[in-house]
């Protein structure tokens, strides 16, 4: 009878070992706020519909889940293409979109991370005011925006709290445009909150992104960008090149997905979510049904 319960153990256990092999397990990694837990979340919907077995690992902070993916302890999450080249690689030379991604492709292969299809959605940073305010009706570019601080127009900006800091966010954009703000100019806060503090009439102007839903929705208005200062953001799943050399069929659904990704897309889905107030998860389920990938 032992003999028996030995032989039934092995023969379960046996059974369980091939089961969990033909698993594969993948990290699905995003960053702390609404759009990269979107992607985060259709990412680990698309994947599980694919028969992976999806670990997802989301609301990290830019640099550590650089870190994490490097490290091994992520496999996959949606990137920017002007923060690897400029943050991540300090790459500060001026490219366009198709430049920057074959640039960030080459560095980062080099690191064991492979760039799959960029979507044609530019997530970059952005600088807005709201329409109709008295303060900002003549701020229409950056230049105008440089020129207001350098005559001591007494602006106040909300930001985060990576933007003053990041060489491709304040300090960059000033020395572009040849200006300077004080402490007293900035009001930081979380990222989500720069819209609301703009949108209620606490600050003059605000840090966005390009993508985001409430651009339109709260009626900002975007400077210009006249010197063509903010890098290329383009929106691309990056995969650690071992997990996809051992899971090769993760490409596939993964560049499909970005396929369905542009600017007009991701400010809806964004939208949704800020100022639908519909659940990350509802959102996801509905745009990946609806495009036929799951």
């Amino acid at each position: 009878m032992k003999d028996l319960t030995r032989i039934l153990t092995a023969a379960i256990a046996g059974v369980a070992l091939t089961a969990s092999a033909q698993a594969a397990d993948v990290v699905v990694g995003g960053k702390d706020f609404t759009e990269q837990l979107l992607l985060a979340e259709m990412t680990t919907q698309l994947l599980e519909a694919e028969g992976f077995d999806v670990d997802k690992r989301d609301g990290m902070g830019s640099q550590v889940l650089r870190n994490a993916q490097l490290n091994g302890q992520v496999d996959v999450y949606w990137e920017y293409t002007g923060t690897s080249l400029v943050t991540y690689n300090k790459v500060s030379d001026p490219m366009d979109a198709a430049a920057t991604y074959a640039k960030v492709k080459e560095m980062d292969g080099e690191q064991g991370l492979t760039w799959l299809d960029p979507s044609n959605a530019n997530n970059t940073y952005a600088l807005a005011v709201k329409s109709g305010e008295d303060s900002t009706k003549d701020v229409k570019t950056l230049s105008d925006l440089a020129a207001s601080y350098n005559a001591d127009g007494g602006l106040i900006m909300a930001v985060n709290a990576e933007f003053p800091k990041r060489p491709d966010g304040l300090p960059g954009l000033e020395e572009a445009y040849g200006f300077e703000t004080s402490r007293a100019d900035l009001k930081a806060m979380d990222s989500g909150l720069t819209y609301q503090a703009l949108n209620e009439g606490q600050v003059d102007l605000a840090l966005v992104f390009a993508t985001d839903g409430r651009i339109a929705a709260f009626d900002f208005r975007v400077l210009e960008d006249d010197k063509g200062y903010f890098p290329d953001y383009a929106i691309v799943p990056v995969v650690r090149s071992d997990t996809l050399e051992a899971n090769p069929t993760l490409a596939e659904p993964l560049n499909a997905l970005s396929a369905k990704l542009d600017d007009k897309t991701m400010q809806m889905l964004n939208a949704k979510v800020d100022v639908d107030k519909m659940t990350i998860e509802e959102v996801a389920t509905e745009f990946l049904s609806s495009n036929g990938l799951i």
